[in-house]
């Protein structure tokens, strides 16, 4: 036997020797071995208006500045015309007695029509519109005579109408009146514009100038884009999170979001600039801002209508520490913390309470049973410890039960978080938010981050987390097969240590194809289309088989996290009696392994297997939706042992059912 032979004989033998080992390792789940509880709420979702998230986005609106109070009045707004001469159209102000919604348009028409006198706006990177789809149009008016008709209409590049409608405003009176006319659109158009244009002869105050599609989200006037609502009612989150993010504490603390003006009614909303609109200097959006038609209300509705727990962020007197690092003073702190007693009483209280009966007023007399709230977004250092004291003291004393989430800063290492996670848990904090936006690396080499955490002691909430194929904020970040296999991997460990984590959720949700600041984002959407990402469906199988108790996974009596590159959790529904089990292939080479399910429930001889499996540069896009999604397989028990093929850089999910 010559030199090459052998050779070729003792590779052969090795690649036997390595496949019979493989074969032979063995993973041992113990379904009455239980080490942790799964709360219901454990994943979960985080809304921002970031990348056009609410206007533009899940808040179905099609008109932008439809009550003239941007910056520029007339921002995506122009008048043309034959007959339109210097002062026909204005924009008055009202201040004194609207200070909310001060502005409004003042028409003069003088024998108008069509071609004559018209406005058009170009709406949200323009507007989708859908042939067959109903759209509703409404306005506030006021008129000294009648005279003067509306024309409604969508029109596309070209300027051909895609429907219209003729509004007549027939009351004369100095009180601002409501008036709505609906039409179907005869075509289905990407990026249409709408046209208002004037017939007749007269003046006329227009405000609140508005179109929504008639196909909202359970078909509520006014609502929200029921194709976005539906990616995130399919993924029957644990909770929402809201408002955000950094638009909690705002630029400044003149631009923090504040919940009061966000409720009641539409026009009574003040608007103001988003804090994103010019924050990056690869997207600027001077024209972002948040009109807040999405507002508290809103959220809590939509958390009770997909059945997610309510999570709102309030302001703790601090404004962005990367921006203007703007506080309040402590004497000054407590209308911050009354606006915070104030939400729960609006959330919870009964209908003779004051707050209680504006969340009547607005269509909920019912509760909406908030149980949790976070005091501050991603704000650190003593300022915030000082503050944060003064909250949970008043908080607590008189709504004891309220869970309340407290910030660790804005990464999960270094002084910052230490200087704040080292007191909170001192302090005996409730839930401690923890962030990390990192490399995909970082979440396969984090996947023990919780092992060693304190079971007794404050509990985790993984409020902000997203793997970045390049580098955080980089805006050629791709939401890609890399990024959400790491997120998987990291997440067994989430899962396994439920005991500690008791919270989760990707971020951020939503992103405009046009519109975006900050990239990747779980949910893209464009006027008509929405996909969700590798990441969207990693997150859907984690909180659609979240399961009840978190059950022993070992292989050589060791947690399986990074060993030959596997990553695995498992988990027991008591609800459905089902064993759930959960193994991240990161490697570029097939792993085999058999599963031994041992304990007092009796298997089925059936179950099914999910898997994800692509290249790691593999994305989903508007054209290939689910490139990158879950396939289902049925698969075979042999005394209670499953034969897993985990293909290279794979998602696998085993659910067995149990008696």
């Amino acid at each position: 036997m010559n030199f090459r032979q052998l050779a070729l004989t003792a590779i052969t033998t090795f690649s036997v020797l390595n496949v019979m080992a493989q074969k032979n390792k063995t993973i041992v789940v113990q379904t009455d071995k239980i080490t942790a509880q799964v709360q219901p709420e454990m994943w979960g979702v985080f809304f921002e208006d970031i990348n056009m998230g609410a206007d533009g986005g899940i808040y179905a609106e099609l008109i932008k500045n439809r009550s003239f109070e941007f910056y520029k009045p007339l921002m995506g707004w122009t008048t043309q015309g034959l007959r339109v001469k210097e002062g026909d159209i204005l924009v008055l102000n009202r201040k004194e007695t609207h200070s909310n919604n001060p502005r409004y348009l003042h028409v003069n028409s003088t024998g108008a029509k069509r071609g004559d006198m018209s406005i058009t706006n170009e709406g949200f990177k323009g507007i989708g519109v859908k042939k067959g789809l109903r759209y509703d149009f409404s306005v506030l008016y006021r008129q000294a005579t009648a005279g003067v008709k509306l024309h409604a209409e969508l029109i596309d590049s070209t300027g051909k109408v895609l429907g219209s409608a003729v509004l007549n405003p027939e009351r004369t009176t100095q009180q601002w009146e409501s008036q709505s006319v609906s039409f179907t659109a005869n075509e289905t158009v990407q990026k249409a514009k709408f046209n208002l244009w004037f017939e007749g002869e007269g003046q006329i105050d227009l405000d609140m100038i508005s179109l929504f599609p008639g196909d909202t989200w359970k078909n509520r006037k006014g609502g929200l884009r029921a194709d976005m609502v539906q990616m995130l009612a399919d993924m029957k989150p644990g909770f929402i999170r809201f408002p955000g993010g950094c638009i909690v504490e705002g630029h400044e603390l003149s631009t923090r979001y504040q919940w009061k003006k966000t409720i009641g009614p539409v026009e009574s909303r003040e608007l103001i600039v988003n804090r994103w609109n010019t924050e990056f200097a690869h997207r600027p959006s001077p024209d972002y801002y948040q009109t807040f038609g999405l507002g508290f209300y809103e959220y809590f509705q939509l958390s009770e209508d997909i059945g997610a727990e309510a999570l709102p962020i309030l302001n703790c007197g601090m404004a962005c520490q990367f921006n203007t690092a703007e506080l309040v003073p402590l004497d000054e702190l407590d209308p911050y913390i009354q606006d915070a007693l104030d939400l729960i009483e609006f959330a919870n209280g009964d209908i003779n309470s004051p707050w209680g009966k504006v969340r009547a007023e607005m269509g909920h007399p019912a509760p909406f049973n908030l149980k949790m709230m976070g005091i501050g977004n991603e704000n650190w250092g003593p300022q915030y410890l000082e503050r944060l004291a003064l909250f949970t003291k008043a908080l607590k004393s008189k709504y004891p039960d309220i869970r309340l989430i407290n910030s660790s800063g804005t990464d999960p290492v270094g002084e910052r978080f230490d200087l704040l996670n080292t007191p909170l848990r001192k302090m005996k904090a409730d839930i401690i938010d923890e962030h990390y936006y990192r490399s995909p690396q970082w979440f396969l080499d984090n996947a023990k981050r919780y092992d060693g955490y304190d079971r007794n002691g404050s509990k985790v909430f993984a409020g902000e987390y997203a793997a970045q194929s390049i580098s955080t904020t980089n805006p050629k970040n791709q939401n890609n097969w890399q990024c959400a296999i790491a997120e998987a991997a990291f997440m067994t460990g989430l899962e396994r240590n439920a005991g500690v984590v008791h919270m989760a959720s990707y971020a951020p949700l939503f992103a405009n194809a046009e519109g975006w600041q900050w990239t990747p984002d779980m949910i893209w959407v464009d006027n008509l289309h929405v996909y969700g990402t590798p990441n969207y469906y990693v997150q859907k199988l984690y909180s659609l088989n979240k399961g009840t108790d978190v059950v022993s996974i070992l292989s050589n009596n060791k947690v399986i996290a990074g060993q030959d590159s596997l990553y695995a959790s498992a988990v027991i529904d008591r609800k459905k009696k089902e064993v759930i089990i959960k193994v991240i292939n990161a490697s570029a080479t097939a792993i085999n392994r058999n599963i031994t399910i041992k304990g007092k429930y009796k298997l089925a001889a059936e179950g099914t297997l999910t898997q994800m499996q692509n290249d790691l540069k593999a994305v989903n896009t508007f054209k290939d939706a689910i490139h990158v999604s879950p396939k289902d397989e049925g698969l075979t028990i042999k005394n209670n042992t499953v034969v897993l093929n985990a293909a290279p850089y794979s998602f696998s999910l085993i659910r067995i059912p149990m008696n």
